[in-house]
């Protein structure tokens, strides 16, 4: 026991017993689903299983004193009953190997292959007390061994998943954004064309209407690229560095601006960092363009001094440092660094350019 104390006939039955009802709520697992069973019957289920721990602590704890000893060795120790007993605990596994076997073939989740390799070395570990008891309580044996390597793989996939799910919470999030920006930018150049079309039809003089026109229609077309391109960087589904340089191509093909980038390939980024750092890139690119009064940009992802860094330089009219940090691009980009557990500095002066830097743990 934790306390030193050696483990008495209470505590050896209070143990067996939870590893039973550990063993029935693993096997039914698999076959418990949302879509199945409603919350109140999982809720019952809990209660129950609640219950019966409460009382067998009570059972125990009564007959503490009458309670045959489980210690390996011991003449008291009831071979029958805990020979059945383990048998039962086998039987669970098996079950519980195949339930979560089908539901890997039916569905096929990460996390049902990770349980279904866990519950594979816990049914052999349970094969092994059933078959070569243990003959001494200090004495570790391959059935505890294959016990750990179970909770291991149980413990890896429990890892994946919650992992799996919060990259799918910040790929939700991120196209939610997207939205939103469609709404405030692809929707008002498109709302601008309708309306000059419009204008035009009416009779509204062609030298001054179409060139608006296509102002709009060549910005709505942008706008549009931009929102493709942040999709598929938060989707996964284009590399982080293709998904930059393409970007890049796009804002640079008008000739206003010349962009250079460089990222470092050895440069590591997590899935949730690299939406983040591509967001916060395409802000400073876009506060460059409107707002900078800049002929020449430079975009830089690397490591310097065991520090994950990004830089975007720009060699405009700069800016007072604090009409800058009060701006909604640099709280938006401030916003993004810290949500990866970053620190963003910025440096302007007027008609000395502006850096701003993203540091991100390494």
């Amino acid at each position: 026991m934790l306390g030193g104390d050696p483990q008495g006939p209470a505590e050896a039955w209070a143990a067996l017993g939870a590893r039973v009802l550990a063993a029935v709520l693993i096997a039914l697992a698999p076959f418990l689903s949302s879509n199945r069973i409603a919350a109140r019957g999982r809720s019952l289920f809990l209660g129950a299983s609640v219950l019966f721990l409460a009382l067998l602590a009570i059972w125990t704890a009564l007959r503490s004193t009458s309670l045959a000893s489980l210690e390996p060795g011991s003449e008291e120790r009831p071979l029958f009953e805990l020979t059945v007993t383990l048998s039962i605990l086998v039987v669970l596994a098996l079950v519980a190997v195949l339930g979560f076997a089908v539901r890997f073939r039916d569905h096929g989740e990460d996390l049902d292959s990770w349980l279904a390799l866990g519950a594979t070395l816990t049914l052999f570990g349970e094969l092994h007390y059933v078959l070569t008891p243990n003959l001494a309580s200090d004495v570790v044996s391959q059935g505890d061994f294959l016990r750990f390597l179970s909770y291991s793989f149980l413990l890896v996939g429990v890892w994946r998943a919650i992992s799996f799910a919060e990259f799918g919470r910040a790929v939700a999030e991120e196209r939610a954004r997207v939205a939103r920006e469609i709404h405030d930018g692809l929707a008002q150049y498109l709302f601008a064309v309708s309306t000059h079309a419009s204008m035009l039809a009416s009779g509204a003089p062609l030298e001054t209407t179409l060139p608006k026109l296509q102002q709009a229609a060549a910005a709505a077309q942008q706008e549009a690229s931009f929102a493709v391109l942040a999709l598929s960087a938060a989707s996964g589904s284009s590399r982080f560095d293709a998904a930059l340089c393409r970007y890049v191509e796009l804002l640079t093909a008008d000739g206003a601006l010349e962009v250079d980038l460089e990222i470092q390939a050895k440069m590591l980024l997590a899935p949730d960092e690299q939406i983040e750092v591509f967001r916060i890139v395409q802000e400073g690119l876009a506060n460059v363009r409107k707002h900078a009064g800049a002929s020449r940009a430079e975009v830089w992802i690397g490591e310097r001094g065991g520090r994950r860094i990004v830089r975007v330089q720009d060699d405009g009219v700069g800016f007072d440092g604090e009409d800058v940090a009060a701006g909604q691009g640099m709280r938006n980009m401030r916003r993004r660094a810290e949500t990866i557990n970053g620190g963003l500095t910025l440096t302007s002066r007027p008609d000395s350019g502006t850096t701003v830097e993203v540091t991100l743990r390494a």
